[in-house]
């Protein structure tokens, strides 16, 4: 399922400067035989790296494998999913509508879904995109295979039982941002992933970003794996609709999100006061705070801030980090979906050969 976790874990492109390859950086050598060893040791069959600093970039490579049964190497154009990655982008389009007047994120849920239960009353905006508004998760029984409709989906939710009142505690929720992506429709008329193509991806210049589609035609797509006793397996098919909710469900590469780590220095897509809110630790009802804001994963330690977020789905594992002080960031796109992938870990081993001061 869909999940993040806290981590410290070449072409020219429009918009950023690439750095200079005359001079290869000192530490790249370690990186490569790092990820190189890592991949044979936790059976990954690929994974795209991207370094970042002060919104260019320093390192976009690709190592082993994008498809097994073709045997098509990565390269950093290799475009995986998201998993819950995708989290962020829906976060920032809720912040865009926030900063249009269109919504409040003090308004309550109702507002926008009246047909909501009564158990929804405490419901406001800013309780499902922090994961405290007391909803879970995809229910057991749910049937991955089923093709939903959105109004489906939303009255699944309806009838998921509350964990704790809104507000009391934290609970990482994808149903809380599957229906945020219904918010998003309801505000906007427009259904979440053509809002994110029409006021992010486009002009960013994202060109390989976009919601999931097997069915069509993509280029560069890697395939994702699954590990079953050992032996690595296709990723589980899963049913059309529940690869376009705003749970988490695009294709990206690390190019692209070298764009967007470049966007995120600026005030193009958001004003810095809102970044600074989606960057801030959720305070709950008692007044202490838990280290998650708006779409990421907030983290202090020795006074240094690193904003994080990880993703899984469908045979894939991704890992954004970055470690703000530092203006350094490191995304890693695995494509094998397995417990022992941990591409945050892989993210904090990177930080620490670039710049020691950031050694875990």
């Amino acid at each position: 399922m869909r999940s993040w976790s806290i981590g410290l874990g070449f072409v020219a492109l429009s918009g950023l400067r690439l750095v200079a390859q005359s001079r290869v950086p000192t530490w790249s050598h370690a990186v490569d035989r790092y990820i190189n060893a890592t991949l044979a040791s936790r059976h990954i069959p690929g994974l795209a790296l991207g370094v970042f600093r002060s919104g260019r970039i320093v390192m976009a490579k690709g190592y082993g494998f994008a498809n097994l049964e073709l045997q098509v190497r990565v390269k950093p154009e290799t475009i995986f999913q998201s998993g819950s990655v995708g989290k962020q982008f829906a976060a920032t389009a809720v912040m865009m509508l926030v900063e249009e007047g269109k919504l409040g994120l003090d308004d309550p849920v109702t507002k926008f879904l009246p047909d909501a239960p009564p158990s929804w009353a405490p419901f406001r905006i800013r309780h499902l995109l922090t994961h405290t508004s007391g909803l879970g998760d995809y229910p057991d029984a749910m049937d991955y295979r089923k093709d939903y409709t959105e109004d489906e989906l939303l009255k699944m939710v309806y009838g998921t039982p509350l964990l704790f009142a809104p507000g009391e505690k934290w609970s990482y929720s994808n149903l809380a941002f599957l229906t945020l992506g219904v918010v998003i429709r309801r505000v906007s008329g427009q259904f979440y992933g053509d809002l994110m193509q029409e006021r992010i991806f486009r002009p960013l210049g994202m060109t390989s970003t976009r919601i999931i589609s097997e069915s069509d035609l993509i280029p560069n797509r890697a395939a994702g794996y699954i590990l079953k006793n050992g032996e690595l397996k296709n990723q589980d098919w899963v049913s059309p609709t529940l690869n376009t909710t705003a749970d988490g469900a695009l294709y990206f590469n690390v190019l692209d999100l070298g764009k967007w780590d470049a966007a995120l220095y600026s005030e193009g897509l958001l004003k810095r006061s809102s970044l600074d809110q989606m960057w801030t630790p959720v305070r709950l009802n008692d007044g202490s705070t838990y280290p998650y804001g708006f779409g990421w994963g907030v983290e202090e330690k020795n006074g240094r801030k690193v904003v994080s977020h990880t993703g899984e789905w469908q045979g894939f594992l991704t890992h954004i980090a970055r470690f703000l002080d530092r203006r350094l960031t490191i995304v890693v796109l695995t494509n094998l979906g397995a417990p022992v992938t941990k591409p945050g870990e892989i993210a904090r081993q990177v930080a620490s050969l670039i710049d020691p001061t950031l050694t875990p």
